[in-house]
């Protein structure tokens, strides 16, 4: 099958791999995008796959946090460049809209878009009203709330670019949680601990574990002992828990939890 010259440059782009080895991955998979990745680990020549949630564009992710401290709002604003962003408009429209949703409270997108403003004007309105005035198309990719019987803390990082909300069992410690919040935005966890990864993502990463050291000419038997601290080593980077506390690498985030369980994540990222 033929594979398009803009199909070989996002896997160039992903994997750090020259364009001919890029298309022959491509090839062997058919066009796939993920396969021709796992291709291309298989072989050596490739890093892992970034699984961050990683969006295009430009825009402002909002954060906010209940009086309480036990419910968070996050939304993803976007506009067509950083220009709009930077500017006055977009910024003073981006504060009111948390405001409005941390007293509205709206249980998803669609009733944030038909939240009623106080000149009578509906979210949705008013953002279309906005993207006349900017001249540029202006949206609202993804809204979410958490809530939590313990506690939640909001982080904002990179000037908007990144938004974290999490929630921790324990109540009435926003630091803890704000502290966990920040671990979140800056090392970008898949899951919390490493009973959250499925068996079939960690067969996986044994595949591919398995075919780069007989690569590297290793015998079976100490590929078996290699093994368990491939994957150990696989769930300090994906797994909250286990990862480095950014704040003393000489503490896991277990370690500074404590007693206390993180109950659940969410990260927004442009």
């Amino acid at each position: 099958m033929e594979i398009s010259l803009e199909k070989i440059k996002e896997l160039r782009e992903k994997s750090g791999v020259g364009m001919a080895d890029c298309k022959n991955a491509l090839t062997e998979a058919e066009g796939d995008l993920e396969k021709a990745i796992e291709i291309l680990r298989k072989k050596g020549v490739a890093k892992a796959a970034k699984r961050s949630d990683r969006e295009t564009g430009e825009g402002l992710v909002k954060v906010a946090v209940n009086e309480e401290g036990n419910e968070g709002y996050i939304f993803e604003l976007n506009a067509e460049t950083d220009f709009v962003v930077r500017s006055e408009q977009f910024q003073n429209f981006a504060e009111k809209l948390i405001e409005i949703v941390s007293a509205a409270k709206p249980e998803n997108k669609d009733k944030m878009m038909n939240l009623v403003l106080e000149d009578g004007n509906t979210v949705q309105t008013a953002l279309e009203n906005l993207s006349s005035v900017v001249g540029e198309k202006l949206d609202i990719k993804r809204y979410d709330i958490l809530t939590s019987g313990g506690s939640v803390a909001a982080y904002s990082h990179q000037g908007g670019r990144i938004g974290v909300l999490v929630a921790i069992d324990k109540s009435k410690d926003a630091e803890l949680a704000r502290e966990i919040a920040m671990q979140i935005a800056a090392v970008n966890p898949k899951y919390i601990n490493p009973e959250d990864v499925s068996e079939e993502e960690i067969n996986k990463e044994k595949e591919i574990y398995t075919e780069q050291l007989r690569k590297e000419g290793k015998p079976e038997e100490m590929i078996t002992k290699i093994m368990a601290g491939k994957i150990n080593k696989y769930f300090e980077e994906i797994c909250l828990s286990r990862q480095e506390f950014i704040k003393d690498d000489t503490k896991k985030v277990c370690d500074v939890l404590g007693n206390a369980k993180v109950e659940k994540f969410i990260r927004f990222a442009l």
